[in-house]
């Protein structure tokens, strides 16, 4: 089961030990999903479309667009 987090910083954070992080944008384009992968589990957070590249900036694992 993925896990959501709530918060920019802890999903940074976690980016530290993810192996890719995806990138899904909606067709609303009302919230862009944030993925990471580690190897235990699949953290997801929803952020609005305007923080997402802020947030990318500071990812730590290879980024992936679907």
């Amino acid at each position: 089961m993925p896990k959501e987090v709530k918060d920019a910083d802890e999903f940074l954070r976690l980016s530290e030990k993810a192996d890719f992080c995806l990138v899904k944008k909606s067709r609303k384009k009302e919230e862009v999903k944030l993925k990471l992968r580690t190897k235990k589990y699949l953290y997801t957070l929803k952020v609005p479309p305007d923080k997402v590249d802020e947030i990318l900036k500071n990812v730590r694992c290879e980024i992936r667009e679907i």
